[in-house]
């Protein structure tokens, strides 16, 4: 008898995140769902996690609008699976209980039918309100326990002894669940690990409950996972279609149906209806720009778990602020700042603080600076660590943050902060002159003030495209603004061809460089590349030694440039979306 495997088709999700950062725009992806859904596919990743931010920060898209739409595509009787992070539900930082209820009601509202929900610390604490306010929304819960592979020399929990304590206490704890998922976002764990976690999940659930496994294809051994996991009894696997599959994303379904033939696994799919499937795909990405590292199979991931969906999303960001020359430093920092960590897995938020601090290594010297993100993490302020984290660095997380270890769980501290949660975000919303809906609401407490800029009508579209092959332009000499596709860059031109990572690219020069004027006094200069978030100053205004100037946004985090002693800015040298270098100035104080 043929034994049936279930297919959760990623490609709109997680797909996009993994290949794209979620830079596309969903009038371009929705015809592939209609042509998914005519082909049987019938259980869709089609939002949460990443996706939520990236409509509201790079396609000027509602999320919600693109929910809606995304079930007009899929069909009423569909699937439709979203992504959440425990109590952090789509944001990167904890929300109050209030917005963690709101998270699921709305995304009933807006025709999801699933929700997987996972804790990148495998905290259940911070599973199990989520979980229960998913089920009591009317939504199946697929409650998840998060997998890694450990880079060479680290030892502390990511075994399978550990995955299946977790597990047990989410059942302990009584959590409501309708299925259960393993999840490894960076695709390395070992396959070994992945059959001996799956078998004796299985031994704990019995038989009826739905078993998945989730995996990338980033260090190239999905198949192999994949295969272990089915032999070991999973129910269900995640696959995504070309050209979004492989490398940083799922394995494609043809894959996993190739490396099946022989066997009496059955994926339940027509393969010539999937081939139409990917060739309609494929043509309505044909304009974006794939990076290069997307489609990699790279046998370095092992040593520095990036899930591939974080690791696209930061390398696209670092092209944009020019230190993708960087990116090899940053991931051979990244086995350092996971083992004094504490072991938290890989996956969002995690994984973005993971970069964040590899990051700040690497640019501003070993354990010089912080994370924001990381700190919190280490100092408790988003739940336990698998392990506790290195005490050296907890120390340097409190001196740098001027915090101290959290002194409650992150729901109660999260209730007690009267900044967040439906009140505050209802404030916000007043006092902007804009409705406060709902949705509204949650898009404020989610996305800060993106969500804000979004609803005021000052969002942004910031998609990869390429460039028409017509767009030329005559060589010019010195620093210019070039336009490449739909992204600007101050480059100097190398004979004649603007040249990004290597490649060169069709151009159109926009301007020369406008050079601000020169203030009196002293040059205040951002340490890194980035985009200007909030100018927090002004000309003729008196500031202390080490007040904020202005705000400089750089992979996901927020960077105050600061005051290097206290007198008067004298001229202000940039504004908000401006795309600033490193060392370049943005104010002068005498």
């Amino acid at each position: 008898m043929p034994r049936p495997v279930a297919v959760m088709v990623t490609t709109f999700r997680d797909g996009l995140q993994s290949v794209f950062g979620c830079r596309v725009l969903s009038r371009d992806y929705l015809p592939a769902v209609e042509a998914a859904r005519e082909a049987g596919f019938t259980h869709f990743e089609a939002g949460g996690g990443a996706a939520f931010q990236s409509a509201f920060f790079y396609t000027n898209e509602n999320a919600f609008d693109v929910m809606d739409a995304f079930r007009r595509a899929a069909g009423p009787d569909a699937n439709l699976q979203t992504l959440a992070r425990g109590i952090s539900v789509v944001a990167l930082d904890a929300q109050p209980r209030d917005i963690i209820r709101l998270h699921a009601q709305l995304f009933a509202r807006h025709g999801i039918t699933t929700i997987r929900n996972f804790d990148a610390l495998n905290d259940v604490d911070n599973l199990a309100f989520s979980g229960r306010c998913i089920v009591e929304a009317g939504l199946r819960h697929e409650v998840v326990v998060t997998l890694m592979g450990l880079p060479p020399g680290c030892s502390g929990a990511h075994t399978p002894e550990f995955y299946l304590g977790v597990l047990r206490k989410i059942l302990d704890a009584e959590v409501p669940f309708h299925s259960v998922c393993f999840k490894d976002a960076s695709g390395t764990a070992p396959p070994a690990v992945v059959g001996e976690t799956i078998r004796g999940a299985r031994k704990l659930l019995g038989s009826k409950v739905h078993l998945r496994f989730h995996t990338h294809d980033s260090a190239g051994a999905a198949v192999a996972c994949y295969l272990a996991a089915l032999e070991a009894g999973v129910d269900g696997i995640d696959l995504s279609l070309a050209p979004v599959s492989g490398g940083t994303s799922q394995p494609d379904v043809l894959t996993l149906w190739h490396a099946l033939r022989g066997t009496d696994y059955d994926l339940g799919l027509d393969v010539e209806r999937v081939l139409e499937v990917e060739r309609v795909l494929a043509d309505c990405l044909r304009d974006y720009f794939v990076p290069p590292e997307a489609r990699a199979v790279d046998p370095l991931i092992p040593f520095s778990p990036m899930p591939g969906g974080a690791l696209t999303a930061n390398t696209q960001m670092m092209r944009d602020e020019g230190t993708l020359d960087r990116l090899p430093e940053v991931l051979r920092a990244m086995g350092e700042v996971v083992r004094r960590g504490g072991f938290g897995t890989s996956v969002t938020p995690v994984s973005q603080f993971y970069f964040q601090q590899a990051y700040n290594n690497v640019i501003f010297g070993p354990w010089k600076r912080i994370a924001e993100g990381y700190g919190k993490m280490v100092l408790g302020y988003f739940g336990r660590t698998p392990v506790p984290p290195d005490p050296e660095v907890v120390r340097r997380a409190q001196e740098d943050l001027g915090l101290p270890l959290a002194p409650a769980s992150p729901l109660e501290l999260c209730d007690a902060d009267p900044t967040k949660g439906v009140a505050a975000a209802r404030r916000v919303l007043e006092e902007a002159e804009l409705p406060a809906t709902d949705e509204n609401v949650f898009i404020v407490a989610t996305c800060g003030e993106k969500g804000l800029q979004f609803l005021r009508g000052r969002g942004e579209v910031r998609v990869r495209k390429k460039a028409p092959p017509e767009e030329k332009a005559p060589p010019a000499e010195g620093p210019v603004v070039v336009r490449v596709g739909d992204r600007t860059y101050t480059v100097v031109l190398d004979g004649g061809q603007a040249v990004v990572d290597g490649v060169p690219y069709p151009y159109e020069v926009v301007r020369a460089p406008s050079a601000p004027g020169q203030g009196e006094g002293s040059p205040v200069r951002t340490p890194l590349p980035g985009r200007v978030l909030r100018v927090l100053v002004a000309p003729g205004q008196r500031v202390a030694a080490q007040e904020a100037l202005v705000v400089v946004e750089a992979l996901k985090m927020e960077h105050e440039v600061k005051a290097p002693a206290s007198g008067v800015v004298t001229a202000v040298a940039v504004s908000p979306g401006q795309a600033v270098a490193a060392n370049q100035v943005v104010a002068w104080i005498r």
